[in-house]
């Protein structure tokens, strides 16, 4: 698939909240993840897609998600970027937040390789 086809999925699965298998369908063996801050027991840069599905696995198990919205895809050569929204309470803290993040995703041999996450710390 080309970088704009795997983004095309990408953002399809996501927007319909379908993130498991867009993990499992789209991301590389050895993806590398990488936050702008690291989370609670677990490092900014993680690899391969079993920490990343835990990392996911973490962050659903954290947080009560009120709302969600992707918008995007955005393509640029070997990556595309996706701008995301979220209203979520923390479950340990109970603290409810809006975040807005943007995503930058760079696809190799079909595969999303690496994703980077943007946003306030």
């Amino acid at each position: 698939m080309s970088t704009n086809e795997v983004a095309q999925k990408f953002a399809a699965l996501i927007k319909e909240h379908r993130e498991d298998e867009a993990q499992q369908v789209l991301y590389a063996a050895d993806v590398v993840s990488v936050e702008a801050a690291a989370m609670p027991n677990m490092p900014a840069e993680i690899r391969g897609l079993d920490a990343v599905k835990e990392k996911s696995r973490w962050w659903i198990e954290n947080n009560i998600v009120h709302s969600a919205t992707a918008e995007g895809p955005f393509p640029h050569g070997d990556r595309f970027a996706m701008v995301y929204e979220f209203d979520v309470t923390s479950k340990p803290t109970g603290d409810r937040r809006q975040m807005k993040e943007v995503a930058v995703y760079t696809v190799r041999s079909g595969k999303i390789a690496r994703e980077e996450f943007f946003y306030s710390t």
